[in-house]
């Protein structure tokens, strides 16, 4: 696998001295921003190890910033699994000036720069498909949605593991604390669901939605939805995304299911992790066995729809036109930002998560 270029000049500016963050992490290069944290690759000087240290960046600015940096440190810190980018640390006190989180670096390269080069076969696909609906439903079985899932926040490490990356704007289901501007809505346009959009209840049902997405631009090398942020958000309530019938056997089934506008209608993650899993070891090139169409009532797994709980409260509501955070130039791959888990954003996507870093 193709390892991460070296971070741009800019990326990679450094303090004449590093600061050391409570005398053991010290920062190195930046990796990538967001829209209120810097990612920096860091040393963990006691134990010797490379790490990503996800760094606030104003905390004056907003105090719902820094409750937001809070959550995500204890959302993350509820959460571990092979394949979702894991918290070694935070510094969230009050004597933290500057609230950070220190998470595993993970060598590699996101999903969006793999795909600069152009679409990815189909067996390789479903293994990544596999991977990451695993992670989610570790997520969804804990109440949590990540509702940003897209290529730049998809980690391919260099020793073959899947990894998703940034859960800044996840979400406990039922949670009725909020951390978001109102007006804004939580997510990236080309991959938000249409629940979303239309700022109705959120479950793990719309990373499904958001997933089928990504593994359809996988596949394909286009997305269902291109266009500004309020074009690509607005798009999806007025028709599905086209989903080619001349793909591997069992992949069009499985994409329109995942892509369902009623988000009952869509397979479970640990659906979507069976299905996906046959692809990956098929003999045919990445053709996938016949969808359990009614996996939930078959309790084939939680993960979404009805049985990955319900949010009682709904989402700021998407209004245009729509402010966009920065995209952040590829870097090496860690523990992300809105626009990047410390890999790059994908691929000139327009986040609608202002708030979100």
């Amino acid at each position: 696998m193709t390892r991460t270029p070296s971070p741009t000049p800019e990326e990679s500016t450094v303090p004449a001295v590093p600061p050391v963050l409570r005398e053991r992490y010290r920062l190195e290069a930046r990796l990538g921003s967001g829209g209120t944290a810097d990612v920096h690759r860091a040393t963990d000087t006691t134990l010797q190890r490379p790490v990503a240290v996800k760094l606030l960046r104003d905390v004056a600015g907003d105090a719902s910033d820094r409750g937001r940096f809070v959550a995500e440190a204890r959302t993350l810190a509820s959460l571990s699994h092979r394949n979702l980018v894991m918290v070694l640390d935070a510094g969230i006190g009050d004597e933290d000036d500057r609230p950070f989180l220190v998470m595993e670096l993970v060598e590699g390269r996101a999903l969006s720069d793999a795909l600069r080069q152009g679409p990815l076969p189909a067996r390789e696909v479903a293994r990544i498909g596999a991977e990451v609906a695993a992670g989610l439903a570790f997520a969804h079985e804990r109440g949590v949605v990540h509702r940003d899932v897209k290529p730049g926040n998809v980690l391919l490490s260099d020793d073959g593991r899947v990894k998703l990356a940034d859960f800044g704007i996840a979400r406990l289901i039922g949670d009725t604390v909020r951390h978001t501007r109102t007006g804004t809505a939580i997510g990236t346009a080309a991959y938000l669901a249409p629940e979303q959009v239309r700022g109705e209840d959120v479950t793990g049902c719309a990373d499904v939605y958001a997933l089928g997405l990504v593994l359809l631009e996988a596949l394909t090398g286009q997305r269902a939805f291109p266009g500004s942020a309020t074009e690509a958000a607005l798009a999806r309530l007025h028709r599905d995304p086209d989903v080619p019938d001349d793909l591997p056997a069992g992949w069009p089934a499985l994409l329109r299911a995942m892509t369902a506008a009623d988000p009952a209608a869509r397979p479970t993650t640990a659906e979507v992790v069976r299905v996906c899993s046959a692809g990956a070891t098929a003999t045919a090139d990445g053709a996938l066995p016949a969808l359990v169409t009614d996996a939930r009532a078959l309790g084939t797994g939680t993960g979404s729809g009805s049985d990955a709980g319900d949010d009682p409260t709904p989402t700021a509501v998407l209004t245009a036109p729509v402010a966009t955070t920065s995209v952040v130039p590829a870097g090496v791959a860690g523990a992300g930002t809105a626009g990047t888990p410390a890999a790059a954003a994908g691929r000139g996507a327009e986040s609608l998560a202002t708030a979100g870093s």
